[in-house]
């Protein structure tokens, strides 16, 4: 269903056709924008959208809540509601295949971040083609292994191409809230930017590259992705990160995190990797 502004009307996803070229997706599910199930289908049916469009050549993933990109996983939805999805048209689940199909598409895909980009907010940032974000509004986080999971979206198979080894470990294994200049000097994001101007930036960019021709803009990615990871590894994290949600471990770290606030508007969402450092004891099998 589409209205005469030619929004897709859905309830957590909202795609704009600025033009028939440059297109908007919209993450709308306050308060927090967490990602349950249905936030999963409805990026299926995005990434179908894309596909099948014959015009468009660029996407911007923005969010239309204050403070958050796209946050982590919805843990109050039941397990089997995500896990029983069937899966996407390269055999992977279907948040590994959203990802793996967005960074093969051959439309141009753009992460315009304000507010925090924690766990799958982070994943569909690296999975994106370009990243811009504002300077003092956001933060970046993979932050599973604080609380005893492993991240399923793929940043295991993708942050090490991206920024070496050792500064992926760096970022995956503290579980810390990594601030927008910071992500920039590790080459995590292309550029951050001052808020004011955060939003001009894109667009003028986004614009420009939809005024180019699609098949050179196609053909130049598909030579670019040859350095991609396979999708092997990518389903590897996901299986990892499913079957890390059922140990004590990460049942005990998450109800912790429930207990201070987590999941809801507070201090437990906004420093959230200082709060894993809070729950963390040692051992913790």
């Amino acid at each position: 269903m589409t209205d005469v502004a030619g929004t897709k009307t859905s309830t957590q996803l909202r795609i704009t056709r600025q033009s028939p070229s440059y297109w908007r997706v919209t993450i709308d599910n306050p308060p927090i924008n967490v990602m349950g199930p249905e936030m999963v289908v409805q990026f299926q049916e995005v990434i179908g959208a894309l596909e099948s469009d014959e015009d468009v050549k660029v996407v911007v993933f923005d969010s239309a809540v204050d403070d958050y990109f796209l946050n982590h996983s919805d843990f109050l939805a039941k397990l089997e509601d995500l896990t029983s999805l069937p899966a996407g048209p390269t055999g992977l689940p279907p948040w590994p295949d959203f990802l793996a199909r967005l960074t093969r598409l051959p439309v141009v895909s753009i992460a315009l971040i304000r507010g925090r980009a924690t766990g799958n907010g982070s994943e569909i940032t690296l999975a994106c083609d370009m990243s811009f974000a504002s300077r003092e509004k956001t933060i970046i986080s993979q932050w599973e292994v604080g609380v005893g999971m492993v991240a399923g979206g793929g940043p295991m198979a993708r942050l090490p191409h991206l920024i070496g080894r050792s500064r992926a470990l760096e970022i995956l294994l503290s579980s810390e809230d990594l601030r927008a200049e910071q992500a920039e000097a590790y080459g995590y994001i292309n550029r951050a930017l001052p808020d004011v101007e955060l939003d001009a930036f894109v667009e003028a960019l986004a614009t420009r590259i939809a005024k180019f021709d699609k098949w050179a803009i196609a053909n130049t990615k598909r030579l670019v992705n040859t350095s991609l990871p396979p999708d092997v590894e990518l389903g590897a994290g996901w299986e990892a990160c499913i079957a890390s949600l059922g140990r004590p471990a990460a049942q005990v770290g998450i109800k912790a995190l429930l207990a201070l606030g987590f999941h809801k508007p507070g201090d437990a969402e906004d420093r959230l990797g200082y709060y894993l450092g809070e729950i963390a004891h040692s051992p913790r099998d």
